[in-house]
């Protein structure tokens, strides 16, 4: 495919995009397309490679229910979707943390003489350039950050595959972590809840056409 023809399918997928608030329960995302989805948010770039993210696959009918009473702003989604995603975001993600040496040693096959010496520059990274240590929030909020990226991988990924999805923030923290932490779903000591995403057919097209403001209005050159 040319250069000018994929450019033009880009676009395409992000106008196509837009918050599904009901899907077409009859219609299913096949399971091909959603694995393709799930790979494109696990092989998301986080910062220095912490990959801080676990994404949770809702499909028990019953647990969906119960995550209405934790999850106001899904209603529709938890109802309609053909996939219901929790990506979580991890605790404790200090440079010197086991995580991050797992990463270093396990994942990233990172010498073992070499090791030292990056935790040192990621640790000088995170809490001089970032201010992260200040708090346990601070570096709870920077992991959060990454499973944004992943979330919009996703989401484009769905698009370029014809495939709807609706992002949501709208989750009470305390109870979703509770209702998850005690369906033995996830360990609050080492994760807690960042952001859903649910994916399907839109049951009806969007009753208005995309508005966003201009690239003038947005975007501003140095040169």
């Amino acid at each position: 495919m040319e250069n000018k023809e994929m450019r033009q399918v880009i676009i395409d997928a992000f106008n196509f995009r837009h918050a599904t608030k009901r899907f077409n329960p009859d219609k299913k995302v096949s399971d091909a397309d959603f694995q393709t989805i799930l790979e494109a948010g696990r092989l998301s770039p986080s910062s220095i490679g912490s990959e801080p993210w676990r994404f949770v696959v809702v499909q028990n009918e019953e647990m969906r229910e119960k995550l209405k009473e934790v999850a106001p702003g899904a209603q529709g989604q938890l109802e309609t979707a053909s996939y219901f995603v929790i990506i979580l975001a991890r605790k404790n993600l200090k440079a010197d943390s086991e995580h991050f040496r797992h990463m270093l040693k396990d994942i990233q096959k990172v010498p073992e003489e070499k090791i030292e010496g990056m935790v040192k520059g990621f640790t000088s990274f995170q809490n001089d350039n970032l201010n992260l240590y200040e708090s346990d929030r601070s570096l709870w909020d920077w992991a959060s950050k990454q499973t944004y990226i992943a979330l919009g991988n996703m989401m484009t990924a769905a698009a370029l595959l014809g495939v709807d999805s609706c992002p949501m923030e709208g989750l009470k923290m305390k109870e979703m972590t509770k209702l998850l932490n005690d369906e033995g779903i996830m360990n609050s000591d080492y994760f807690l809840p960042s952001v859903m995403v649910a994916f399907g057919y839109r049951a009806e097209d969007p009753k208005r056409a995309k508005t966003r403001q201009s690239q003038e209005d947005v975007v501003e050159w140095i040169m």
